[in-house]
């Protein structure tokens, strides 16, 4: 069958050769990919240590720009750590650095909340700091839709963690009682905070009491509504984006609203990059 079929093994060797090939350009190849986790630590860093910026006294930028730079280990993507070492290194690379000694360097990074068990290491906690950045995100939504009362309160539920009585909140808050009552309503009745009715102990006067925290869903809520506010403003560009091609008369003021919800945009994506892949 050989002398029959000569095509047919001429094709079974080359493709005998074809697999060899393929195997030894398999064994040798190099392959690429992105570091997505080094991209989003280096992104986490750099939210971080922006979001202190403004809290930073005076004089104290370059060391804390030169704690994150000096970062020893990207292994451990939820925290920084810097040697003093390092530190004075890339302090001695900026203006004004170089004269700084690590007597100044300490105070500072222990202001900046950086912790040290051998006084030659300081770390900073970047999964801490965001989870308190992603509280404040929600706080601020909470006070912007229900005023400073209704921030106060929520604050008080989310720092407690735990079930709070009524009578307690308006101890603490020193808010009107009223106040207080048509606010947890509010908030209980958007989905923010849950409610539990206790029966009170005999002898003290009342036949129930309420307890309120904060849902253990509120992010989800919150994450949800940022998605939604996204798509709008997407849609709503798009509808512009499509005026403009169409000629519109009032170019100018469509341009003008076009780049302020691009902006508002930009903002959504970094709180759903916060909440979503930090």
């Amino acid at each position: 069958w050989r002398r029959h079929f000569p095509e047919v093994l001429r094709k079974h060797g080359a493709f005998e050769v074809d697999e060899e090939l393929n195997s030894t350009i398999a064994e040798n190849e190099v392959l690429w990919r992105v570091n997505f986790e080094k991209f989003i630590f280096c992104l986490k860093k750099k939210f971080c240590a922006d979001r202190k910026k403004p809290k930073l006294k005076v004089g104290t930028h370059p060391i804390w720009e030169s704690f994150f730079e000096a970062n020893l280990t990207d292994k451990d993507t939820n925290s920084v750590t810097s040697s003093i070492g390092g530190i004075l290194e890339k302090l001695g690379q900026k203006e004004g650095g170089a004269a700084m000694s690590i007597g100044q360097i300490q105070p500072v990074l222990e202001d900046l909340q950086c912790t040290t068990s051998t006084g030659e290491e300081f770390t900073f906690d970047l999964h801490k700091m965001i989870e308190a950045c992603r509280n404040e995100e929600i706080e601020s939504l909470v006070k912007k839709k229900y005023g400073q009362e209704a921030f106060t309160i929520f604050r008080l539920l989310v720092t407690q963690g735990c079930a709070v009585e009524t009578d307690q909140i308006i101890d603490t808050t020193i808010l009107d009682k009223q106040i207080v009552h048509s606010t947890l309503y509010k908030l209980w009745n958007d989905g923010y905070i849950d409610t539990e009715k206790i029966a009170s102990a005999a002898g003290t006067g009342y036949a129930q009491f309420f307890v309120w925290r904060a849902k253990n869903t509120f992010r989800e809520q919150f994450v949800d509504n940022l998605y939604h506010a996204a798509l709008n403003l997407r849609q709503m560009v798009n509808y512009i984006a499509e005026l403009l091609l169409e000629g519109s008369k009032d170019e100018t003021k469509l341009r003008n609203r076009k780049n302020i919800l691009i902006l508002a945009l930009t903002r959504h994506d970094d709180s759903l990059l916060l909440f979503c892949d930090f």
